[in-house]
């Protein structure tokens, strides 16, 4: 076999080899972590005001996983007051995964109870408000 042919098999090579990886790349599920991203981009400051109401609080937001339940505790000073808003468990991984849950609570204990879903890491989004003030926490949470 003279050096042409070689050049032609490593050329055919080079070629096949792109085109599999143009393929393959092509085939790749690309999930955004928003649908909805740059319109929630410009409501941001917003975000950033609610996260130091929350971080102003005289105790923080804790939660728990009791029995595949994820349960939120809010502060005391909650505790009697009308409480609504919304928490999230957000999968970077898997769009699939992500959970999300309106609530409301009315009086007694400033707690709230979601499924803990499945496995794996998660971000803990909750978002709530208060006798007309907006809160936000989030937490890197593992399942």
């Amino acid at each position: 076999m003279n050096w042409g042919y070689k050049i032609l098999i490593v050329y055919g090579l080079f070629v096949a080899g792109t085109l599999f990886l143009v393929i393959k790349s092509s085939n790749q599920k690309m999930d955004l972590v928003t649908p909805d991203y740059y319109a929630r981009e410009l409501k941001y400051q917003q975000r950033i005001d609610d996260v130091k109401r929350a971080d102003a609080l005289a105790e923080p937001v804790k939660f728990e996983i009791i029995n595949n339940l994820l349960v939120v505790h809010f502060p005391a000073t909650f505790a009697g007051k009308k409480i609504t808003g919304s928490m999230e468990l957000y999968c970077p991984s898997d769009e699939q995964k992500d959970s999300r849950q309106e609530f409301s609570i009315l009086e007694g204990s400033a707690q709230m109870t979601i499924p803990s879903g499945d496995k794996g890491l998660y971000e803990l989004h909750v978002s709530w408000q208060v006798e007309g003030s907006s809160y936000y926490f989030e937490q890197k949470i593992t399942l």
